[in-house]
């Protein structure tokens, strides 16, 4: 359990992804992972999406997949059984949170309120899902909320977009979730390309990299010339180099793939 939610903190953005034909899932999938996105949401909002979650399970052993919009324990216990390694859900269901602990699966449940908060706190959670972010406040209602939730973090999801992603790059958030990296319409299209170029765009954004000159850059320009660089998160870094065959260093700050070495300032 906490590998996933290590790994899920790591990439940063959780893609809130709706299938409607099964045969798009795995099309979907490698698009995400070829944009530097490692795990996927798929919702329970169509039929598609249980199938989906276990021709993704089967098929891309380098993609976490979970279950979004658990509403139900049968879903949530078929969801698990078909290689579902996180389950999400709009709010808190406290039959459904205690099952997961049960059988040490993550588990995000909406959680918006002074109360719902406790309910998790209760329940040994220490990330939940802000959902719909836009409607209750936003950034602004997450920050308040910490202040006496200190040891709570956050997965907003809803409203977030590529625009507006950089408001939600410090703590108390974990994660961000939404389905601007992954739109219904791309995958319906075919415009895998399209999913592709997105996430990579919103994985600069969450690195916030900079180059010696003190530069924007993005990862792939990193990756391809090196050189010393600073980012806003050098865990999210980390795991984005490493995934992408860079050995780091013992220190953690250098990171080497062939003739291309990166520095950490």
């Amino acid at each position: 359990m906490e590998n996933t939610m290590k790994r899920i903190g790591d990439t940063g953005l959780v893609p809130v992804v709706v299938i409607d034909d099964v045969k798009t899932a795995v099309d979907t999938a490698n698009a995400l992972l070829k944009g530097g996105v490692d795990l996927m949401e798929i919702t329970m909002r169509t039929a598609a999406g249980m199938e989906s979650i276990r021709l993704v399970a089967e098929s891309c052993p380098d993609m976490l997949v979970g279950a979004g919009t658990v509403l139900t324990m049968e879903q949530c216990k078929q969801a698990i059984a078909y290689g579902a390694k996180f389950i999400v859900s709009p709010g808190f269901d406290p039959d459904i949170v205690d099952y997961c602990n049960e059988q040490n699966i993550p588990i995000c449940p909406g959680c918006v309120t002074p109360t719902e908060i406790t309910a998790a706190i209760k329940k040994g959670l220490k990330v939940v899902k802000f959902f719909p972010a836009n409607v209750y406040g936003g950034i602004k209602a997450i920050k308040a909320l910490a202040g006496p939730f200190t040891d709570m973090q956050f997965i907003p999801t809803g409203g977030v977009s590529l625009t507006n992603l950089a408001d939600f790059t410090s703590k108390p958030i974990y994660a961000i979730g939404g389905g601007w990296l992954c739109s219904r319409e791309s995958i319906n299209s075919g415009d895998f390309a399209e999913i592709t170029d997105t996430c990579a765009k919103s994985v600069d954004v969450l690195l916030g990299l900079k180059d010696a000159d003190d530069n924007t850059s993005s990862l792939n320009e990193i990756m391809k010339k090196g050189g010393a660089v600073s980012t806003i998160s050098k865990s999210r870094l980390t795991s984005q180099l490493v995934r992408r065959g860079f050995e780091v260093s013992e220190a953690g700050n250098t990171f080497k793939k062939a003739d291309i070495t990166i520095t950490v300032k």
